[in-house]
């Protein structure tokens, strides 16, 4: 029987027979691996995800965390499958053996985690913060810091958290005015608030490693002046151990539509509820350097920007599995060629506009797994590139990629979520069917890690301009190189190649006017048109895949390039005529004409 959790199939599909990651086992940091401990992951992954996040998603969804002033209480469930994540060592996948960690190519581990996003993303939520808040200790804390946060972390123990928002300061991060002032022993003490903090306080796990930026007094306004701090619920002593309560202080819980098991939270730093060494302000330490706090920060929200965009693939993902099942078993209507009451009636998968809508998920759920796991190869290679220009090159297709990447998949894969409660008719959107809890989930992932108008501005006014367009070269070399190994008869390679040459005219254009303003108005039209864009050269990518190769998976492949290139792909050339026409409809509406 076929999981309506994720495919396998497709999965193996984008890594070996597309990707080729074999190929990554001959790079020294991969060494000690092979298909056999990939597949390995992958098995105990959905294994795992099987048994212990899926059986209690809805259970989840209905039994949200509560606060009773005192403390959070989460269904028991939660804690189970969380332990036995911890005990097959998944938190140390891809992290380097020095650490404790599996080393396993960052491609292999993303594959692994979209099991668990697709069938539990609020359990899930827990560990993926704790991931990428290691990541970043790794990388930029001091050894004795590693030692104490992230070994506990990677076994279980700790769960970490990253601290950005404020109530007043939303995304404008230079406004945020929690404050640490410095202490004679080195540490820090914080006093302030931060707001949707995910996994921000319960039991789960012994400690919770809050990454929280703060500005020192004196240092410089707005984002230049930020600092980055470890901020433990518990503070940790010199042997291990754990010692007194910390001034971190649950002020209260927020109630999302989606992800309802991940506990979401306000967190008030120096309350003064608890004054660790009799001494007000909650205890912290700092990371690296100050006032480069944001610069550190970016290390964990660029990974949590691409985790973003393979969590709403992977809801996506199993939303449409579900939404084939449904339509494979639920009859109902004749063939619009017979009409013939007489007949029996036929699985709905057999209706034209059934397949139309299953099609279309497909197209996004399988496009945008394949553009996630492109830019897992990417970490891949920045990693442990062979040569200055193959680091280089890595890091400017990634920088381009990643709003692409966390934000079309939000977009896209939600749409897909949409459609699979379209599919299930009247039952999509009672809750006995998972599908509308799916779109409940996924509706909150084009907000998490900054919104499509953030992303938009940060491809348009960031990504595109750097190095003097270095980074659109590069990806415009990748795409020719696709639409020369397609040929000059493939009619889908001159489509691709035609639309991303208009982007890049139109993109000269633009900025050629000199109104940047007007440029920037409609920069998440922009990253739409751009990821329409991207998807179609993940497509072709896909279908260069499958020649030689027989069999209805493949076929299916074949009928949803050309479902995205139909039905998709025109979507950008009114996008493209709009932007490159600087309209200022929006720009000029005024507060009073609302």
């Amino acid at each position: 029987m076929r999981s309506t959790v994720l495919s396998r199939r497709d999965l193996d599909f984008l890594l070996y027979e597309w990707l080729d990651i074999e190929q990554l086992c001959k790079r020294e940091r991969f060494a000690d691996h092979s298909r056999e401990t990939f597949d390995g992951i992958l098995d105990l992954s959905e294994q795992l995800a099987t048994r212990y996040f899926a059986t209690h998603n809805k259970l989840n969804d209905a039994n949200e965390p509560t606060f009773d002033g005192e403390r959070v209480t989460i269904i028991p469930e939660v804690k189970e499958a969380l332990d036995a994540f911890a005990k097959a060592d998944l938190l140390s996948a891809s992290l380097d053996s020095e650490v404790g960690g599996m080393q396993l190519p960052a491609i292999v581990a993303q594959a692994g985690m979209a099991w668990f996003q697709a069938a539990n993303p609020g359990t899930s939520g827990y560990p993926f913060l704790t991931l990428a808040n290691a990541n970043l200790l790794v990388a930029h804390g001091t050894p004795e810091q590693i030692q104490t946060y992230v070994a506990p972390m990677l076994a279980g123990r700790f769960f970490g958290t990253m601290c950005l928002s404020e109530t007043q300061a939303g995304s404008s991060l230079a406004d945020i005015t929690t404050r640490a002032e410095p202490r004679d022993d080195g540490t820090y003490r914080l006093f302030g608030s931060k707001m949707w903090i995910s996994g921000g306080d319960h039991d789960l796990t012994e400690n919770i490693v809050h990454l929280v930026l703060a500005k020192i007094p004196g240092g410089p306004a707005g984002t230049k002046g930020i600092s980055l701090f470890i901020v433990p619920k518990v503070l940790v002593n010199s042997d291990g151990s754990l010692g007194d309560r910390n001034d971190v202080v649950l002020a209260g819980l927020n109630h999302k539509m989606g992800f309802r098991g991940t506990v979401n939270t306000v967190l008030n730093l120096g309350e003064g509820r608890f004054e660790p060494g009799g001494e007000p302000g909650a205890v912290g330490y700092l990371i690296g350097e100050p006032h480069r706090g944001l610069f550190y920060m970016f290390h964990m929200m660029n990974e949590a920007r691409l985790g973003v965009g393979l969590g709403a693939t992977a809801v996506g993902y199993t939303g449409y599995l579900k939404s084939l099942d449904y339509a494979r078993t639920r009859t109902q209507g004749r063939s619009v060629a017979t009409r013939d009451p007489s007949q029996p009636q036929v699985p709905i998968v057999e209706h034209a506009d059934v397949k139309r809508m299953l099609l279309a998920q497909k197209a996004y759920v399988e496009g945008a797994l394949g553009l996630v796991m492109y830019c897992g190869r990417l970490v891949d290679y920045q990693h442990t590139a062979e040569s200055d220009d193959e680091r280089r090159t890595s890091t400017l297709l990634l920088d381009i990629l990643t709003p692409i990447a966390k934000s079309w998949p939000s977009q896209w894969c939600l749409e897909a979520n949409s459609l699979a409660i379209q599919v299930h008719g009247g039952y999509g959107y009672t809750r006995e069917y998972d599908v509308e809890q799916h779109y409940r989930d996924n509706r909150l992932n084009p907000i998490h890690e900054g919104t499509h108008g953030i992303q938009g501005l940060d491809l348009l006014g960031r990504k595109v301009t750097q190095q003097g367009g270095a980074s659109v070269a590069a990806l415009g070399e990748l795409i020719g190189a696709t639409v020369a190994r397609a040929g000059e008869g493939s009619e889908l390679a001159a489509q691709l190649d035609s639309a991303w040459q208009r982007l890049v005219s139109v993109t000269g254009a633009m900025f050629a006017s000199g109104d940047i303003e007007a440029a920037m108005a409609n920069s998440s039209i922009y990253l739409e048109a751009f990821g329409h864009i991207v998807i179609a050269w993940i497509w072709l990518e896909q279908l260069l895949a499958t020649e030689g190769r027989d069999g209805d998976f493949y076929d299916g492949k074949r009928q949803a390039a050309q479902y995205f290139f139909a039905y998709e792909l025109p979507r950008v050339g009114p996008q493209l005529d709009l932007l490159e026409s600087l309209d200022r409809t929006t720009l000029d509406m005024k507060d009073a004409w609302f």
